[in-house]
């Protein structure tokens, strides 16, 4: 009853002051299924730094944000931490590890440091290059798969980055539905968790990944095979085993849900600019500055809360330890001051990677490299397979204000369509 309470008197103080034209709230209050960019700008018209009535500022100007992603004055925080609302699971005695709150992502220097240096190897260009051939082949069957109507994500934008994240992490076949189950559940609660049935799909999602991952460290700890897994257990045996579940999940959930997302951006942004159809199937070169443009326009995490570890100035304003500071990139991704025509899709943009899709500084994702070439890869093979691709039904958002996506797309390819009208000619 009383984390009831604690929700109802969340949503009604935020909503409350949304409807006042809070900046901060209005972020927060957005609906899934409204396009936020007309908000992010009102935001802008504000000024660079727009201070809120819940005690927090929001920036949209790519400056800023670049500046204080690259400050180490500032850090991360966990949800419990910055929430009215504990969301930390206890079981038999026991923390049950969140694998992105507890994980690197959401620590700070030194820990944060220690921890992403075991992985790196990993994710260098050298090491992403002898994978780009894999995830063709896995493009290329994913793809053989599919019939004349399809839903975009399931069938394909999802499928895609959880078999290579797999592949990275030696997790068997036949988990793909399951772990796009708990990557859609800690999705919708990386901005916030906002009711008790929220809380309870959390807390279900994490409880099974960790008797998931308990599993598959024993049996690499018994069986070590080339992967991340196996190369944590033998190689860093002192790793704890929150550390360890933490980071093995961050890596596969952080791994798949940013590309599930990049994919199935790009797909609209195909259907909405039908002229970058053609030279997308036909090179790949221009289907990597196509993600760029991507990962500006529209990119799968619209902002990232950073706090002052001590008073500070910023952007004129002196800010006091402790003061949330919303970074909206996907604002600051469309700041006239940096990209001409802000707002207009143009895959040939020549400075589309000063984004801060992939934020910045220390917590740059170690997965970037990755994510741009499974995007690219994909993209391009699917309009090369099917030329004729289109929507075939509304689009269902996913329920996240920080990670913008399709949860579901039905598309149809029209290669029946086709080729009746070959066989007629």
């Amino acid at each position: 009853m009383k984390t009831a309470v604690q929700f109802l008197a969340l949503r009604t103080i935020v909503r409350g002051y949304a409807l006042l034209g809070d900046p901060y709230a209005g972020v927060m209050a957005l609906s899934p299924n409204r396009d936020p960019y007309a908000l992010y700008e009102k935001v802008r018209a504000r000024g660079d730094l727009v201070r809120s009535r819940m005690g927090a500022y929001v920036s949209p100007s790519r400056e800023i944000c670049d500046s204080v992603l690259r400050d180490n004055r500032f850090i991360t925080a966990t949800f419990d931490e910055a929430s009215m609302v504990p969301i930390t699971l206890v079981r038999d005695g026991e923390k049950v590890v969140n694998p992105v709150q507890d994980s690197f992502l959401m620590k700070n220097p030194p820990d944060h440091t220690r921890l992403r240096r075991l992985v790196q190897p990993f994710f260098t260009p050298r090491a992403l290059k002898d994978r780009t051939e894999s995830i063709r082949r896995i493009v290329a069957n994913h793809l053989d798969g599919l019939g004349d109507r399809f839903d975009l994500v399931s069938d394909f934008a999802s499928q895609v980055p959880i078999q290579v994240i797999a592949d990275l992490l030696g997790i068997p076949d036949g988990h793909q539905d399951t772990f796009a189950r708990w990557g859609s559940a800690l999705a919708e609660t990386l901005d916030g968790v906002w009711s008790h049935k929220q809380l309870k799909n959390l807390h279900t999602t994490i409880s099974e990944y960790n008797d998931f991952i308990d599993v598959l460290i024993e049996e690499r700890r018994r069986a070590p095979q080339d992967d991340i897994v196996s190369h944590l257990v033998t190689r860093h045996a002192d790793l704890s085993r929150e550390d360890l579940v933490a980071t093995t999940g961050l890596l596969l959930f952080a791994g798949f849900e940013t590309t599930v997302n990049l994919i199935g951006n790009g797909v609209l942004k195909a259907f909405e600019n039908p002229h970058t159809v053609a030279p997308l199937a036909q090179s790949p070169e221009y289907a990597e500055g196509f993600v760029e443009e991507v990962l500006r326009l529209d990119p799968p995490v619209q902002y990232t809360i950073r706090w002052p570890k001590e008073r500070l100035e910023l952007g004129g304003v002196s800010l006091a330890a402790g003061t949330p500071v919303m970074l909206v990139l996907a604002a600051a991704n469309r700041d006239p001051r940096v990209f001409d025509n802000p707002s207009a899709f143009d895959p040939a943009r020549s400075n589309a990677r000063e984004h801060l899709a992939f934020s910045a500084g220390i917590h740059y994702c170690i997965g970037a490299g990755l994510s741009r070439i499974e995007g690219a890869v994909a993209l391009h093979e699917l309009f090369k397979r099917f030329p004729g691709l289109a929507q075939d039904g509304p689009v269902a958002r996913r329920r996240s204000r920080l990670i913008r996506g399709a949860l579901r797309l039905p598309v149809r390819t029209n290669e029946t369509k086709r080729s009746l009208a070959v066989r007629q000619s």
